[in-house]
């Protein structure tokens, strides 16, 4: 039987590879919203971030997400990030 490959993503602040499912997208629409997408599908350009306090926390601080994604990201996407963490 034949094994089934388990996507890897890159945490962009840890630089970490792990599991798809483990890891939350944040996507930059061909629109330049910024939304949290929960099913790993939508279109737009993506950066994955592990659900941990630590990890938002510091992407809020270095603001990686800002140049991975090159458009501005609002506070209301770290609180969504925090509100998932809980």
């Amino acid at each position: 039987m034949k094994v089934k490959k388990i996507p890897m993503r890159t945490c962009v602040v840890t630089r970490e590879k792990y599991p798809k499912s483990e890891l939350v997208r944040v996507l930059r629409t061909p629109l330049n919203e910024v939304i949290v997408d929960m099913t790993g599908k939508q279109n737009g350009r993506g950066a994955y971030l592990k659900l941990d306090h630590e990890v938002i926390a510091k992407a809020k601080k270095t603001k990686i997400l800002n140049r991975t994604l090159e458009v501005e990201i609002p506070d209301t996407i770290y609180e969504e990030l925090e509100a998932l963490v809980k």
